[in-house]
């Protein structure tokens, strides 16, 4: 039977990963982006003229939105990285990969209000991925981040969610107001409680669970 992991769980897991085993967040980061790249590439049957979008956060989960980002590029597919923080708010794991991407000379624009969000059109898009928030959200969506995730919301491109769509309560299974309606949610190591329950099939799509390197 598939295990199934609160976010108690989850973090705990994550801790004994890097502490205990000493696998560092940043490989997993790396592996967890490269299997959201994969993916991406799947669904677009590696047509190389279609365009991918990328919303990242501030979080680790940004950091992994990075990764799929660089994985991509580097793969010459055509990839527009958004990053709804300024630099100096990322995670230390994502900013390092914020720091690579800079240094190979990849534009990363910057969102902080609705007026500069209004200018982007997502409906040259195919594919949307979900770098926002992670499993460990609880508080409600405000600001850029509610007219980011209902701008994808009403968009016609196909939705990736990195571990979790953003604004989705991983315990719960119920929106923090506003979330994600993605396709197909990226989970690792564990399926997530979530995702299973109350509201959260409907905001998932079809949950596929990704290995980054260990198996629990």
């Amino acid at each position: 039977m598939e295990k199934v992991l609160t976010l108690r769980q989850a973090k705990q897991i994550d801790l004994f990963i890097n502490k205990k085993i000493g696998l560092p967040t940043l490989v997993m980061m790396e592996n967890a982006g490269i299997r959201v790249a994969e993916f991406v590439k799947k669904i677009l049957k590696n047509n190389k003229e279609k365009k991918i979008v990328i919303f990242c956060g501030k979080g680790n989960n940004a950091g992994d939105g990075l990764v799929c980002a660089r994985q991509l590029i580097s793969e010459e597919f055509k990839v527009d990285i958004f990053l709804l923080s300024l630099p100096g708010e990322l995670s230390q794991q994502a900013k390092i990969n914020y720091n690579i991407l800079k240094k190979l000379n990849i534009k990363i624009k910057i969102i902080t209000s609705g007026s500069y969000l209004d200018s982007i059109d997502l409906s040259s898009y195919t594919v949307i991925v979900d770098a926002i928030f992670g499993i460990g959200l609880k508080r409600k969506i405000e600001g850029v981040y509610r007219e980011v995730i209902e701008k994808i919301n009403s968009s016609s491109a196909t939705v990736v969610s990195i571990d979790i769509p953003s604004g989705l309560d991983g315990n719960r299974g119920l929106p923090l107001d506003v979330a994600i309606k993605a396709d197909y949610t990226l989970t690792f190591i564990a399926m997530k409680k979530g995702l299973l329950i109350n509201q959260g099939p409907k905001f998932s799509g079809k949950i596929l669970v990704e290995h980054i390197g260990v198996r629990i």
